[in-house]
């Protein structure tokens, strides 16, 4: 700004602190961005249940290193996650997402071909590294959409995520009597080279969004109240990283020991209701979700803390569900506390991405929630290891119950202010 510019009354003050609108996708286009994640993350999603059949090809005939091999992707994904968003911000959403797709191309390739251990690492490590098309995704619908159409928008794309986790696994293991696990990893690589050309027609997603400024940097002469608080939404910020990692981990915990806890507690069970129980909570979601949306995207905090609570009660259900019926329950109402959790927690994102740079944001997020996915499976293996298998649903239980109190204490301090005065 010049030095001979008129200093601004309260009007252009307040809006210069408010941010600008940005473009806006449409529906197509949005469906278009969840599409591509979907068949993008096939393989990342669907291959790696059947590491312990992938390794004995490999020379590991134990499939020793299938856990830690299971993790690989994950934890490089949540080093390279931040730095890729800041580099979308810098460069164009677009181009970053169309990166990420191209990466897990090259990566599913070296994956395919690879003939021994170290290079199938290898071509994992670059799968983390140079894939993150999730965080890309968000990044770039966060940098064209604002409020409950960008907390819908990524209640899409969580429901992307679970339908892959759900369908994936099934036409992997459909396609295993003619091409193994391994190779299908080559043959996969065609998904997301197709996301990349249908991403390459998409529009560029470019922040419409005004940064929003600091308490310092706003203006003397705008009142008190119209000042951002920059140490309060540092403070949201905080607490939406916190709140994706206890939710990550408490849910994650869960899943890798799961089918062993049903054959202990229901010896003779078939692999196909181990499947079924397995999934019904992604189900739940895929069939709930948008309606759980519409009820609770305006008071995200209280649809988080119940969600938490389904979670406790769904895990510890797990812990004494002794029959079909029970299980099926516990799995249930677990995925009500996912479906809750999911959808309220995007409405915070959304939330929080107001007046932010989006690409740096999701990518931080997606480091915590991955963070989360990797602790959540280091702790499930130290819990099944010394405890046996219902010791990671207890974990869980304890996590999601510590999480309730802190999710609610922002909600009570209206009333305590209220019954102060």
């Amino acid at each position: 700004m010049s030095a001979t510019a008129a200093p601004p009354n309260h009007a252009t003050a307040a809006a210069a602190v408010a941010p600008a609108a940005g473009p806006v996708l449409a529906r197509r286009q949005v469906h278009a961005v969840a599409g591509c994640y979907f068949v993008a993350s096939f393989a990342a999603l669907g291959l790696p249940p059947f590491l312990t059949r992938i390794l004995p090809e490999l020379g590991d005939p134990t499939a020793r290193w299938a856990g830690v091999l299971y993790i690989v992707p994950t934890v490089f994904g949540a080093v390279g996650a931040p730095f890729w968003g800041r580099l979308a911000d810098r460069y164009g959403r677009k181009r970053l997402l169309l990166r990420a797709q191209l990466g897990l191309a090259v990566a599913f390739l070296l994956a395919g071909w690879a003939d021994s251990i170290a290079p199938f690492t290898a071509a994992l490590v670059l799968q983390g590294i140079l894939g993150g098309t999730f965080a890309a995704s968000n990044g770039y619908l966060g940098a064209a959409l604002e409020g409950p159409a960008l907390s819908k928008a990524l209640t899409l794309m969580q429901g992307a995520a679970r339908a892959a986790l759900v369908f994936a696994p099934i036409v992997v293991g459909s396609l295993s009597p003619w091409l193994s696990p391994h190779r299908q990893y080559a043959l996969l690589a065609v998904l997301p080279l197709t996301a990349a050309l249908l991403i390459g027609a998409l529009p560029e997603s470019r922040g419409g969004h005004a940064q929003t400024p600091t308490a310092q940097d706003a203006p003397e002469d705008v009142p008190e109240a119209a000042k951002p608080q920059a140490g309060a939404e540092a403070t949201s910020l905080r607490a939406l990283y916190a709140l994706e990692f206890a939710f990550v981990f408490s849910t994650v915990i869960s899943f890798p020991y799961l089918v062993s806890l049903i054959e202990h507690r229901l010896p003779g069970t078939s692999p196909a209701v181990s499947g079924v129980l397995f999934a019904l909570p992604h189900l739940c979601y895929l069939a709930t979700a948008m309606a759980v949306h519409k009820s609770f995207h305006h008071r995200p905090r209280f649809g988080l803390a119940l969600g938490f609570l389904c979670i406790a009660l769904g895990l510890a259900g797990h812990g004494a569900a002794d029959s079909l019926p029970a299980l099926t329950a516990v799995r249930l109402v677990l995925g009500a506390g996912l479906t809750l959790g999911l959808v309220c927690l995007s409405a915070l994102a959304a939330d929080c991405a107001k007046g932010r740079a989006p690409g740096g944001m999701f990518g931080s997020l997606e480091f915590f929630s991955k963070g989360g996915a990797v602790a959540a499976g280091v702790a499930a293996a130290v819990g099944n290891g010394f405890f046996g298998p219902a010791a990671p649903v207890l974990t869980g239980t304890a996590v999601a119950l510590a999480t309730v109190v802190p999710t609610v204490l922002p909600l009570l301090n209206p009333l305590r202010t209220r019954w102060s005065r």
